[in-house]
């Protein structure tokens, strides 16, 4: 299990995560947000436990996405996949989702919601993960977004799966700060 704390004067999160069968308690305070982590879960197969509050929805909906970034960072196995991807289709929405967990954060991709455009770019900065999002089609804004959650969510399944290799040309990165 990882669990990562973060405390400012805007929010208060604490987020576990756990290899799972993709059960989630999550409480926000924001109804659309707590769906949309609950989805995340399912989706990517692991257990989450998410306590948030904050002073306003852009900072509570960002702080989240980077917190549940950094805990995947901490959780994904040096020996996993790597690399994830799903089309979802949702309805009117049809969303494509491409992920790389590899340590090289990058999001591309355009949501019809500027916060969870925000979430994605923050959870993909976080999570030092490369996050390609198209929006193929789609008209209800709710159900892109929760395509595009619901696509992170399988993507990630699949990047996270333990595979005993390294997949990179570069091996395995081993990086070590020290003060002096």
């Amino acid at each position: 299990m990882t669990v990562v704390i973060r405390e400012s004067k805007e929010t208060q999160i604490r987020l576990a995560i756990t290899a799972g069968t993709g059960v989630a308690t999550v409480s926000t305070g924001d109804v659309f947000l707590d769906h949309m982590l609950v989805a995340f879960g399912r989706y990517a197969g692991v257990d989450l436990d998410v306590q948030a509050t904050g002073d306003m929805r852009h900072h509570l909906i960002e702080d989240v996405a980077i917190t549940l970034g950094q805990a995947v960072a901490a959780f994904a196995p040096a020996g996993c996949a790597r690399y994830g991807e799903r089309t979802v289709p949702m309805d009117d929405a049809l969303v494509q989702v491409v992920l790389d967990i590899g340590g090289r954060p990058y999001y591309e991709g355009k949501l019809p919601s500027n916060l969870y455009e925000h979430f994605l770019r923050s959870f993909a900065d976080n999570a030092k993960a490369t996050l390609h999002v198209r929006v193929i089609r789609g008209f209800d804004k709710h159900h892109i977004i929760e395509a595009a959650i619901k696509g992170l969510g399988f993507a990630l399944r699949e990047a996270l799966v333990e595979t005993g290799a390294v997949f990179s040309t570069k091996g395995s990165v081993r990086l070590e700060i020290t003060d002096s």
